[in-house]
């Protein structure tokens, strides 16, 4: 058994709140980078540019990269053989995204309820997302989600006999109607199969995969360029002022379900795709 002050998560929370929302992952830069080279329209190939400049901005000058700096949506791998000592975990994870939006001086978006809309000041509570798994490791990725990609999101509980068209057609749809507003080019996250909350989870665990890599599994590796294809062809661009990418990449996760279910979850996210991992 190994032990983990509660200090130490706090800490290290607070850096990846921080460090989530100023600095992008070098696959991200990578993508934008091949994409203003593939990207045909001028006037998208000049916005590519400003994105670009605008994060190397953020990260040299430690700013933000976007004004809504989202709620933290925080991801917890437990290691069975880990125990955390001096307080709670949860109450540590909470702590350190309240003094990671502090101390970076990152803008407080949430509020204490969705109905009464009290701001709660330090934008906290995050949402936790906990898994135990094997080992005495103690992961956390903190995924700043803003409201203008996670507005276009999307769920839907498909007939099994609409099968893998009606989950082409429900991808594309979304992506569609959501035209400029969740700020393309997008990483389009889908979760299939479960239930409707576990569909919805595995749409936004997608997006912490590096936007780049290929599906593990082949089937599914084909599908994911199928529709990055289809979603570049509906000519939406950069910003929504049209050209040829309009997402930089599509990233599926499946989970076995029901079988008289086919749920199907869309999540978007921005060409600022902000995430941050660290392992204890």
């Amino acid at each position: 058994m190994r032990t983990l002050d509660c200090k130490t998560v706090v800490e290290v929370t607070s850096r990846l709140c921080r460090e989530a929302n100023c600095v992008l992952e070098p696959d991200v830069v990578a993508a934008l980078e091949m994409a203003r080279q593939e990207e045909v329209s001028p006037t998208g190939r000049d916005v590519l540019g400003q994105l670009l400049e605008n994060a190397r901005i953020a990260a040299r000058e430690e700013i933000p990269i976007c004004q809504d700096t989202g709620i933290a949506v925080v991801f917890v791998e437990v290691g069975q053989d880990v125990r955390i000592a001096g307080g709670s975990l949860e109450a540590a994870v909470v702590q350190g995204v309240r003094k990671g939006y502090e101390q970076g001086y990152l803008r407080k978006s949430v509020v204490a309820g969705p109905l009464d809309r009290v701001n709660t000041g330090d934008n906290t509570p995050p949402v936790i997302h906990w898994r135990v798994v094997p080992g005495d490791c103690l992961k956390i990725s903190v995924m700043p989600k803003g409201a203008g990609s996670e507005n276009m999101s999307a769920l839907k509980m498909l007939k099994p006999a609409e099968g893998l068209d009606g989950v082409k057609r429900f991808i594309l749809e979304t992506v569609s109607s959501a035209g400029p507003n969740p700020c393309p080019p997008l990483v389009v996250g889908v979760g299939l199969g479960g239930t409707l909350e576990k569909a919805a989870l595995l749409a936004k665990e997608a997006l912490l995969r590096p936007v780049g890599t290929k599906n593990l599994v082949g089937e599914l590796a084909g599908l994911e360029e199928s529709l990055r294809v289809s979603l570049n062809g509906l000519g939406i661009g950069p910003v929504g002022l049209g050209g040829r990418v309009t997402v930089l990449a599509v990233h599926i996760l499946t989970y076995p379900t029901h079988i008289a279910m086919l749920p199907v979850a869309v999540n978007l996210n921005c060409h600022a795709v902000r995430h941050k991992t660290a392992v204890l």
